[in-house]
């Protein structure tokens, strides 16, 4: 599948404030700073769609972006941010967890995981919390092109090993590099695989 048009639809921080118009949504999530906004400009083939910054936590809020007048792209604030203040963490938890759970147009959730480290606590607390709501979700590995071939099958292994340890069944994965490109069309290609089948 590819992009031929990206227009944002709107901001919300709760899901009444959702674009009416109901189409099939992928959503897009991950710790802050793990690389999302820059993995959203490149699928969409457009580097100032979603804001990007070096400074964690700048995503506040819900973004949709409609895709090819057919589904929704969903941009969703990054989870995990330690410097944030206790309140400013329950209300950015709050906005992400009404999405997740109420949005019954999300047909899958992508999360995000930086390729250079392990999959961290804060992660699989995350995915666990997916699991126990029946969430479907796919993994994308983020930064692929920042290590050596060697040094990345290395690590996603052993982000495996750490995810069988508390799942039975792996979600499907994805490695992806905003720089280089890579995973685009294999992300695509399961969008458009998903939407073939609702």
């Amino acid at each position: 599948m590819k992009i031929s048009e990206a227009v944002f639809a709107g901001s919300s921080t709760r899901i009444s404030q959702k674009p009416k118009r109901s189409l099939p949504e992928f959503a897009f999530i991950g710790r802050s700073n793990v690389g999302k906004s820059s993995l959203i400009n490149s699928l969409c083939g457009n580097r100032k769609l979603a804001m990007t910054s070096s400074t964690p936590g700048k995503t506040k809020v819900v973004n949709h972006f409609l895709i090819n007048d057919s589904w929704y792209l969903v941009d969703l604030p990054g989870y995990g941010y330690a410097k944030m203040g206790q309140k400013g963490r329950e209300e950015l938890a709050a906005v992400i967890r009404d999405y997740i759970l109420n949005s019954q147009e999300m047909a899958l959730l992508f999360v995000l995981i930086d390729s250079r480290h392990d999959i961290g606590r804060i992660d699989l607390d995350f995915l666990a919390e997916l699991g126990e709501h029946g969430i479907p979700f796919a993994l994308i590995l983020t930064k692929c092109d920042k290590q050596g071939p060697n040094v990345l099958a290395a690590q996603i292994e052993r982000d495996r090993e750490i995810l069988l340890q508390q799942w039975e069944e792996l979600p499907p994965l994805f490695c992806s590099s905003s720089q280089t490109h890579r995973g685009k069309e294999e992300i695509l290609d399961y969008i458009g695989n998903i939407l073939n089948t609702l």
